[in-house]
C-alpha cells in the first residue's frame, strides 16, 4: 500500500549546500493523507516538544511514524547528504503548541546529525512562526530562506556550526513534528531522559495553572 511520504518528490528536490546543507520540499506529506493524519494527531495543550511515547494519537500518525523509521526514508536521506545513517539512533518528538518565548536563534545541538521537520498546520496566515534559515547567530532579519509552517511541508537539514535558524515569536496552535538521526545511543538516551523530564513538569505545570503551561 502507497504510504504517506512522497519521497519521490524529496529525492528530485536539490540539496542546497550553502551555507548550510539543507532543502524544503512542499507536498512532501500526500495531500490526500493530510486530513487523516491531522485527525489522528495527539492533542498537545501546551508549548514545547514531547517525545511520540508520550502522547496518544491515531492509527494514521502511527503510519506516519513508522514511514519515519522505515528503510526507504533513511537511504533517501543517505544518498541526498552523502552520509550513512545505517547505525545512527533517531528520535522523533512532536509540537502542538507555540508560546511567544519559542523561536530564538540557535544551531541544534551537536549531539544531532540531521533535523527533519515536517509541518501539519491546514493553513498559516501569521507573520510569526515562520521559521527562518539564517546567515548569522544574531541577526532574525539575515534571512536564507523563511519556511512558513504548512501542512506537508517539509524541512530538512544537517547540523553544523553555522545551520542558524529561529522564527518571529507566536502564540498559538503550531503542529510541527520533528525527527532526527543523532551521533550515539548515548546522546539519544540523554535527549529522551531530557523530553520525559520536561513533559512531566509541564503536565504538572497545566494542572496547576491551566493555560499558562
Amino acid at each position: 500500500m502507497p504510504g504517506y511520504l512522497r519521497l519521490d518528490a524529496f529525492r528530485a528536490t536539490p540539496l542546497v549546500k550553502e551555507p548550510f546543507e539543507h532543502l524544503i520540499v512542499s507536498g512532501f506529506v500526500d495531500p490526500a493523507g493530510l486530513a487523516a493524519i491531522n485527525a489522528d494527531y495527539p492533542n498537545i495543550t501546551t508549548s514545547g516538544s514531547f517525545p511520540v511515547d508520550q502522547v496518544s494519537f491515531g492509527p494514521a500518525f502511527q503510519t506516519l511514524l513508522d514511514e519515519l523509521e522505515s528503510d526507504a526514508f533513511r537511504e533517501a536521506f543517505e544518498q541526498k547528504f552523502g552520509i550513512d545513517l545505517s547505525d545512527r539512533p533517531t528520535v522523533t518528538t512532536v509540537r502542538g503548541r507555540c508560546d511567544a518565548r519559542n523561536g530564538k536563534i540557535h544551531t541544534d545541538s551537536t549531539s544531532k546529525i540531521i533535523t527533519v521537520l515536517i509541518y501539519m498546520n491546514p493553513s498559516w496566515e501569521r507573520a510569526g512562526g515562520r521559521l527562518r534559515l539564517l546567515r548569522s547567530a544574531t541577526d532574525l532579519n539575515d534571512i536564507i530562506t523563511e519556511v512558513p509552517p504548512i501542512a506537508g511541508t517539509l524541512l530538512a537539514f544537517k547540523r553544523s556550526g553555522n545551520s542558524w535558524h529561529g522564527h518571529e515569536p507566536f502564540a498559538g496552535e503550531r503542529r510541527v513534528i520533528q525527527f532526527n538521526w543523532l551521533t550515539t545511543e548515548g546522546n539519544r538516551q540523554i535527549a529522551m531522559l531530557r523530553h520525559h523530564t520536561s513533559a512531566a513538569f509541564k503536565r504538572v505545570l497545566q494542572t496547576l495553572r491551566p493555560g499558562r503551561a
